[in-house]
């Protein structure tokens, strides 16, 4: 069965966040909200969120820099490497706060829960990258509306700022899951360690794994040179089942 694609409009404090549905088939069924990489929705993003769909959950990839307005596509496989790409690219990532991203989460959330063929008791989240953060973030912020989240190759989700995701973990009812490249200066195993006694700590539901060997940004087909393709199909087969326990 093909998945539809549709467009829409999500109205925010801040503004008019662009995002796309995708589904697959007829009836009520549990939704993803599905937050891009630092890249942001392209190609990549959007062949991931059908793959997703196809598993049989509605599925939402919102434009998450909206703000920037129009956004020249980045290479990612030079995205870092080339300075003045890497400057947009960071300048990008730092206009997400995690106040803009809670209430970013909001406008999403209810749009989800507003759809017709939604079952409002079981909505997920997904990120990569930066989207992992988003993910966290958005779980915490937003207890009631999420039941269940993913973090992939998620950076900064135990630092020293007050506004670090982790703080956040005696909020959270949703079960959770990280998986962590084990060369990821963005996640270290000192900052694996904070998270993990903030979730233990709060009774949090949470599986942690550790891809060993492999880069930040391993599950993402066009992020080279650190995509793993034994690695990425091991997060689909993890994230599968993840959501088939918790959303099912």
């Amino acid at each position: 069965m093909s998945i539809d694609r549709d467009e829409t409009d999500i109205e925010t404090p801040d503004g008019v966040a662009h995002a796309w549905w995708y589904r697959r088939g007829e009836g009520a069924r549990a939704a993803v909200l599905f937050f891009p990489d630092a890249g942001g929705v392209r190609p990549a993003m959007h062949a991931m969120a059908e793959r997703l769909a196809k598993l049989g959950y509605l599925v939402l990839l919102p434009n998450v820099f909206y703000r920037a307005g129009k956004v020249a596509p980045f290479d990612m496989a030079t995205a870092f490497s080339d300075p003045s790409e890497r400057a947009r690219i960071m300048e990008l990532l730092s206009s997400l706060t995690a106040e803009r991203v809670g209430m970013d989460a909001g406008a999403y959330l209810d749009a989800i829960a507003a759809a017709h063929d939604v079952r409002r008791d079981r909505i997920g989240i997904t990120g990569y990258c930066m989207g992992g953060r988003m993910s966290f973030l958005a779980a915490g912020t937003h207890p009631d509306k999420v039941r269940a989240a993913a973090s992939f190759h998620g950076g900064s989700l135990a630092t020293d700022k007050p506004d670090s995701p982790h703080r956040l973990a005696d909020r959270i009812r949703a079960s959770l899951y990280f998986g962590v490249a084990d060369s990821d200066p963005s996640c270290t195993p000192e900052q694996q360690g904070v998270l993990a006694a903030a979730l233990g700590a709060a009774h949090v539901e949470y599986r942690m794994e550790l891809y060993q060997g492999k880069k930040h940004g391993f599950a993402v087909e066009d992020h080279a040179p650190a995509y793993d393709r034994d690695a990425a199909a091991r997060h689909w087969k993890r994230l599968e089942t993840f959501f088939g326990e918790t959303l099912a």
